[in-house]
């Protein structure tokens, strides 16, 4: 824990990170969050990216085809990042800013992610 008990992104934040490729179907993308219980997956790229529930969930509710649509056609590029030494409170006022659930954490490369359970888990 931080030296004044501030948790940081650092604490909290799951590690190792779970990727995947754009070039893999959103139906593979679903089964691995289901596989490893988590909501979202990086997707290596650059511009950064990531794939989320919700990016799957719309995708079904269009009608789309999973088993064919590439994670590719539904990620979010550009993704907001943070860093291990934040404090949880700067994280969250972030996911409020944004309107996001997840933060990759980057220290010169991936490192883990943040979501918004965690926040709430720990700020609570």
């Amino acid at each position: 824990m931080s030296s004044n008990d501030r948790p940081t992104v650092g604490d909290v934040m799951s590690s190792p990170l779970e990727t995947i490729s754009k070039d893999a179907t959103v139906m593979e993308a679903a089964q691995r969050m289901r596989e490893e219980d988590i909501s979202a997956l990086v997707v290596p790229t650059t511009p950064r990216a990531i794939v989320s529930s919700t990016d799957v969930l719309d995708a079904v509710a269009d009608g789309r085809d999973t088993s064919e649509l590439r994670v590719s056609d539904v990620m979010t590029t550009d993704v907001e990042t943070a860093t291990p030494d934040l404090y949880m409170e700067e994280v969250a006022a972030m996911m409020t800013t944004y309107g996001i659930k997840h933060l990759p954490v980057v220290d010169d490369g991936y490192v883990g992610m943040v979501s918004s359970t965690d926040v709430t888990a720990h700020l609570s």
